[in-house]
């Protein structure tokens, strides 16, 4: 995956703790800039190295129910800084208990749903198309 790539994915966001002090931890949210079946690209001010593993779960933002999949587990392989925040890749540890078939059905189902958006998203920004069909 590309770690230049600017625009986050559409309604899709990783929730991950991020510990603050030895008592204190804070919930962070933030945009997903790449996903595929081997891992993800995050974006945050937090502060990881290469080798460190994360928790977290993605949300895909839906009108009715949002789909989610829970206690996914990254290693940070690559750390690109951009400003004051960084963009991670992350790839997807797996481990037995994490890799069922219900978590890869979840995974692939936040996909498609991605391509879908991403896909409706790209047709609405082609120049010279007003909605009617054009022929050839």
């Amino acid at each position: 995956m590309d770690l230049t790539d600017r625009q986050p994915l559409p309604d899709l966001t990783a929730r991950f703790r991020y510990k603050k002090s030895l008592f204190r931890k804070e919930m962070v949210e933030t945009r997903l800039f790449g996903l595929d079946q081997y891992g993800c690209i995050l974006k945050t001010d937090k502060v990881f190295e290469p080798g460190d593993t994360i928790q977290f779960d993605l949300v895909m933002k839906m009108p009715f129910e949002n789909i989610s999949a829970e206690g996914l587990e990254g290693l940070v392989v690559e750390v690109r800084k951009h400003c004051s925040n960084f963009f991670y890749s992350l790839d997807f540890l797996n481990t037995a208990e994490k890799t069922d078939a219900d978590m890869r059905g979840k995974l692939e189902r936040i996909q498609e749903v991605l391509a879908r958006k991403q896909t409706l998203k790209s047709r609405r920004e082609q120049p010279g198309t007003t909605g009617a069909t054009q022929t050839a």
